[in-house]
């Protein structure tokens, strides 16, 4: 049998929040292999499926910035080799100067931008890489909206659309779209909705609650299953999420308040979360 160490236990602990003697016992049945002993624990019905067993954590920073009128927005991810560099005020402010010149530029801003970085690269001493940039315009009716949370650990870039113009000014919109930049960063949804969910992904499940009601009566199997499917879509679609600070709401009932507060029809377009080094 595979020697189960306590790093191993603790990175079992981490990525399912399960108690530390349930995770060695799952390591040892898995033989050590920790994507399998994952695996089990959801299928006992103890992993938080949210959890990654794996997280990536680079240096560096998410930026972002949108335009005066809202119609356009960018982010990026630009990585450095320490957190020493991170936290260097150099280093800060050229992450903000390329998020600017990211609005104005056309295709690739690694590209674009590679003789600056190269420059900056020399100045630093530390390999520096425009790593993930993304840019949205809004064609018609409708207004980005950004959010950086932990100094650039995470980052939101979101598109919500409505049909009145004014609308964009209102203090109440302002306040909605900031609470849904805040949710999404703090919710990490998989979708938008559930045709935004992988087919894969809801085959997974539903295999994986088949073997939760292995042995319960076949008249409550389905019942159980499709109350099962539908948590797990509300845990996991943008629009069917608790609100974060109110979760006896959705996400869908407060765009829906919203918009009856200022007159309008709110929704959410798309969306891009990234955590520093994720791919």
């Amino acid at each position: 049998m595979a020697e189960i160490t306590a790093s191993m236990v603790k990175e079992l602990r981490d990525a399912t929040n399960v108690s530390m003697m349930e995770c060695k016992r799952a390591l040892q049945e898995a033989e050590g292999d920790k994507e399998k002993a994952f695996k089990m624990l959801r299928e006992r019905g103890m992993a938080v499926a949210a959890k990654k067993a794996d997280r990536v954590a680079k240096d560096g920073k998410i930026s972002a910035q949108v335009s005066p009128d809202g119609k356009t927005g960018v982010m990026i991810e630009v990585n450095c080799e320490t957190d020493f560099v991170t936290r260097n005020e150099i280093f800060q402010a050229f992450v903000t100067e390329l998020t600017g010149k990211a609005m104005e530029a056309d295709g690739n801003p690694a590209e674009a931008f590679k003789d600056e970085i190269t420059a900056k690269v020399a100045e630093i001493g530390e390999n520096i890489v425009l790593r993930k940039s993304e840019k949205y315009a809004v064609e018609a009716t409708g207004s980005v909206a950004s959010y950086i949370h932990m100094g650039g650990k995470v980052g939101v870039l979101t598109e919500l659309g409505f049909e009145n113009a004014d609308t964009v000014s209102s203090g109440a919109f302002k306040e909605l779209a900031l609470d849904v930049c805040l949710h999404i960063a703090a919710a990490n949804p998989a979708a938008l909705d559930r045709d935004g969910i992988p087919a894969q992904m809801v085959e997974d499940e539903k295999e994986l609650f088949a073997k939760q009601v292995e042995g319960k009566p076949e008249n409550i199997i389905e019942n159980i299953l499709k109350g099962k499917l539908n948590k797990f879509y509300s845990q996991n679609c943008l629009l069917e999420q608790g609100f974060v600070k109110d979760d006896k709401i959705s996400i869908t009932d407060l765009l829906a308040a919203k918009g009856k507060e200022v007159g309008d029809t709110i929704t959410i377009k798309r969306y891009t979360r990234w955590q520093l080094g994720e791919a």
